[in-house]
């Protein structure tokens, strides 16, 4: 059953703030005025050897008021909750704006603010898709199952220590501008999490394998119902990493690499998700992240892969990290095309870059991650699509003679122009003739962006694809996290450069 806004959320003086504020702002001679009121609850715990290491919860709760006034941004933000104070913040904002207006024209600037058209939604309310909100559920019963399943990781032969943590998340978010859009939203997520560690005394050396459950929006329901196999997940990690504690160190060289969505989704995130952020692209942003080989100038030019690679950004996606009803400007959430047959076709967008590039509209990507910050333009969920016939992961296996099978996210690099990147994971296989021949370590792929994608020679079926993510993407000054989701499924690339990181450490 879809579920309604809480009740708490919206007994807040939520219009009364909004209509003080933006009808300030309209008497001051704000061009547009944007009021965002946000509850954001969030809760994690942290066990050690299936012990309580710590736990928090936390609630922020504030508005913001934007402007554009002459022609310049300007922001502010409160957190108390009367008319007068409401309206007092959209004259700090004004004030901003002016100064910020000043400061410009000094530089010798003189960019003009205009945000792309957006239709008036009038009064929306969304919610995402969850089955049990994880803040109903007793304290004791989230840190019990993550201590149940800890002491089952250690009871197993070669696992030596545990580290398990659970993040949960519960937003609501009011917006209303100047234009008349009025939104109500409540997205719920969470991200759990079981690491097992062996430790060989006679060597000293140590190596961990941690569960592949990605990040998702969904509630309780993803640990305790039929979403993830965890009782599957949790039997094998002992094996597995006790396989890996005995594992050759990799040959370097070159391979056919195929890669599992549970390792993919960082790839795309950091090699496409962040560099087609048109704010990175232009040079507007660099902060975390560096800008973008992936200039305007290359639109609908830029060839970034092989013919099967078709990459969308995805409002949308439901229980994806980064799925909203509208965001954080009144626009409504969509999916488009960011690559098409390996050609660069699209860009992620805001109101203002778009109409400062020449697009029609936004595709709905700003997000601000408190009511104490700005809205930025922050990454959709990223995805490959899949093969409508593609192959099995396995039958991309068995079309390789010599290779490496690599599973799972670990550490990774990418140079500030997202061009140049390697990335490990949690476990690899030799691939020979068509059959995985068991794991190795000290493994890493390398790879630039559009030499990478190029080598992709086949795409994997539906039936392969998984919705990954992360729930901490960072980006601007002052920093700002949001999550983020990005899909694909097992993919084939031909001749990729695989090293050896023992003996790059040693050099």
């Amino acid at each position: 059953m879809p579920h309604e806004v809480d009740q708490s959320f919206l007994a807040l003086p939520l219009r009364p703030l909004a209509d003080a504020a933006l009808a300030r702002a309209r008497s001051l001679g704000a061009e547009h005025a944007d009021f965002r009121f946000e509850r954001v609850r969030g809760a994690s715990w942290r066990l050690r050897d299936a012990r309580l290491a710590g736990s928090s919860d936390t609630t922020d709760l504030g508005y913001a008021v934007r402007v554009v006034h002459g022609g310049t941004w300007g922001f502010a933000s409160g957190v108390d909750l009367t008319p007068d104070a409401a309206a007092k913040v959209a004259s700090r904002a004004v004030a901003m704006a002016k100064l910020s207006a000043q400061v410009i024209k000094a530089a010798g600037s003189d960019e003009y603010v205009k945000l792309a058209d957006e239709p008036v939604h009038g009064e929306r309310t969304w919610v995402s898709s969850y089955g049990i909100d994880p803040f109903t559920v007793p304290d004791e019963e989230k840190a019990g199952l993550l201590a149940e399943w800890s002491a089952r990781l250690l009871a197993a032969d070669g696992v030596d220590h545990v580290d398990a943590s659970l993040l949960t998340v519960h937003e609501n978010k009011f917006y209303a501008d100047t234009a008349g859009t009025v939104t109500t939203q409540q997205r719920v997520r969470l991200h759990p999490q079981l690491t097992a560690v062996s430790v060989d005394d006679s060597s000293g050396e140590f190596d961990s394998m941690r569960t592949l459950a990605p990040p998702v929006g969904r509630g309780w329901e993803y640990l305790t119902g039929t979403c993830w196999d965890w009782e599957d997940e949790l039997e094998r990690i002992p094996g597995l990493l006790a396989e890996k504690m005995r594992a050759p160190s990799v040959e370097a060289g070159v391979y056919d690499l195929v890669v599992d969505p549970s390792n993919l989704w960082l790839t795309i995130h950091e090699s496409i998700g962040h560099a087609t952020e048109l704010d990175r692209a232009l040079g507007y942003e660099a902060a975390y992240a560096g800008t973008s080989f992936a200039t305007f100038d290359q639109l609908g030019k830029l060839k970034y892969g092989s013919e099967l690679m078709n990459v969308t950004g995805d409002r949308t996606a439901e229980h994806g990290l980064a799925t909203v009803g509208y965001d954080d400007e009144g626009v409504e959430a969509q999916s488009w095309d960011l690559v098409r047959d390996g050609t660069l076709v699209g860009y992620q967008l805001d109101r203002r870059i778009a109409r400062l590039t020449g697009f029609e509209r936004s595709n709905g990507c700003a997000f601000a991650d408190s009511p104490g910050h700005v809205p930025v333009q922050r990454m959709a969920n990223v995805s490959l699509q899949p093969d409508p016939a593609g192959l099995s992961t396995e039958d991309l296996i068995g079309s390789v003679d010599r290779g490496i099978y690599v599973v799972g996210d670990r550490s990774w690099s990418i140079d500030m122009q997202r061009y140049n990147f390697q990335f490990t994971g949690q476990r690899a296989y030799r691939i020979r003739d068509g059959r995985l021949d068991g794991q190795v370590r000290d493994f890493a792929y390398q790879g630039i962006t559009p030499q990478f994608w190029g080598s992709m020679a086949a795409v994997g079926g539906p039936q392969t694809y998984v919705l990954g993510g992360a729930f901490n993407c960072g980006k601007a000054q002052p920093g700002q996290i949001a999550a983020v989701s990005h899909g694909c499924p097992s993919a084939l690339f031909k001749g990729v450069n695989i090293l050896n990181t023992s003996q790059e450490a040693g050099r």
